[in-house]
């Protein structure tokens, strides 16, 4: 059977032009329509025009859940990686109504510690008891290993009559109010102490620094404690801290002169030095506490 120039006739296909229809048999002159064969043409036509207008609305739905989606994540200027939960965008509905302006809260800081120097520093903030026992505590004291044994104390307001040399006229000139006095001893080593108070810190520092080698206090004898540094050579010291200068006055019950070599009369004056030193500080700290604490 020959199909003419150009091969086998071609289906026919309704969305192809030029393509043949199908007819029935018979001769070419008594042809006409097979019309069930246009019917389910006709419908496969239908069919395939439906199923282009449901995918093309899938992905018009991707496309504007992509869009939402993008929105979104701008909104919230996040940063994140993709690939996050989802869950963590809150819903629409959870997302808070704007109210109006922000609220602003004033920057608040905690206040400066109090210096506790400040309150030893002036007569008008250092208004804690004072006295030689509160100042000097106790029967004993204890540095270190070495006990101390306390002897007499004595308090006077009449500064240049407890120091002896050139310290009288120190302190009467930097306007020296009180003048407190202790004795400790250790063995045949006894050493006195003196505070020195006057109204600033700038009274106490001047006083300090206007002493010389020979601005002593006067050794304080009694209730068992020997005279000494009565025409003897001994050791002295002298300081300053707030509005106090502090001095002390080491040497042996024995009368003897002390030298580079008696370490233990150093020792000795050191450490009575040091706990006046502490003492003074603590009062302050004491003050600066319960000034807090109001």
């Amino acid at each position: 059977m020959s199909y003419g120039q150009g091969g086998p006739p071609s289906q026919w296909d309704p969305w192809k032009p030029q393509s043949q229809q199908p007819w029935s048999g018979g001769d070419d002159n008594s042809q006409s329509p097979d019309w069930a064969a246009l019917a389910e043409a006709s419908e496969t036509r239908h069919k395939r025009r439906r199923l282009l207008l449901i995918g093309g609305g899938a992905i018009a739905t991707v496309a504007i859940g992509t869009a939402v989606a993008v929105a979104v994540v701008s909104a919230n200027g996040s940063n994140q990686a993709a690939g996050g939960p989802s869950s963590q965008a809150p819903a629409t509905a959870d997302l808070p109504s704007p109210s109006g302006a922000t609220p602003s809260f004033a920057p608040t800081s905690a206040p400066p510690p109090l210096d506790p120097k400040d309150f030893v520093s002036n007569v008008k903030k250092d208004r804690a008891p004072l006295a030689p026992d509160v100042l000097f505590p106790g029967t004993q004291l204890t540095m270190g290993e070495t006990v101390y044994k306390k002897g007499p104390t004595a308090d006077t307001r009449d500064c240049a009559s407890a120091a002896k040399a050139t310290l009288p006229k120190v302190l009467t000139d930097n306007g020296c109010s009180r003048l407190l006095r202790v004795t400790y001893t250790k063995d045949d080593v006894a050493v006195t102490v003196g505070v020195a108070v006057f109204d600033t810190e700038a009274q106490a520092a001047k006083a300090k620094q206007q002493a010389d080698t020979r601005s002593i206090i006067k050794s304080l004898a009694g209730g068992g404690v020997k005279e000494f540094c009565d025409g003897a050579v001994c050791r002295s010291t002298t300081n300053s801290y707030g509005r106090y200068a502090y001095f002390t006055l080491s040497g042996f019950t024995s009368v003897k002169d002390v030298t580079e070599q008696d370490k233990a009369v150093f020792s000795t004056g050191d450490d009575l030095a040091e706990f006046t030193f502490r003492q003074i500080r603590r009062r302050g700290e004491a003050q600066a506490s319960a000034a807090a604490n109001e």
